[in-house]
Formats: C-alpha cells, structure tokens, sequence
C-alpha cells in the first residue's frame, strides 16, 4: 500500500462517472485512492479523499478507509457509500517536487 497523503502532497484526480457503470467498474477501485463528494451533517457538499478497501451489498457499494486509520472519518464511521460518492481517482501524487509513484 502506497504511504499515507500528507500536508502539502498536490494531488490530480481524474474525474470518474460510476452512476451506470457495472460492478467491474468498482472492482478496479479497490486498493485505489479516490476522491469523494459527501453531504455533510450540515446539508453542504464535503470533498475527501480515501482509499476503497471493498465492495458491499451486492458489489454495488463502496467501503472506503483512510490510511491515517486512528485519525480519519471514513466507512467505520459511515458505512459503505454509493456508487455516485465517488467523483475521481488518484492518478499522480506530488510531494515536494518529486512524483510519488500511486
């Protein structure tokens, strides 16, 4: 597993539409950082950035962990995500200045 993200690591995400994909589109993500769009408790749209550990319900969910596990919010909190949570996969990671393979 690639090391966890950190303060002033860029990251580009490429953006990714799973609302009609199959079930073979999700497997592709697992082990895969993605980027997350949630409602907060608030009623605004939160942007977040987690690993997907596996499929639930059918395959047709996703569970999603930090890689922080003792200081992040993720599935253990929430439960498994929709399908259209996700809204982009990591593709390249940048950490003072030098490309960090994904």
């Amino acid at each position: 597993m690639a090391p966890a993200l950190n303060s002033g690591d860029w990251l580009l995400f490429k953006r990714i539409d799973l609302r009609a994909s199959g079930p073979g589109a999700l497997e592709k993500l697992i082990g895969e950082v993605v980027l997350l769009r949630r409602r907060s408790e608030f009623g605004s749209d939160i942007l977040q950035v987690k690993r997907v550990i596996q499929l639930t319900a059918g395959n047709s969910r996703i569970w999603v962990e930090g890689d922080s596990k003792d200081e992040s919010t993720d599935s253990r909190n929430w439960g498994a995500l929709e399908r259209n949570e996700v809204i982009g996969r990591l593709l390249l990671r940048y950490k003072k200045g030098k490309k960090i393979a994904r």
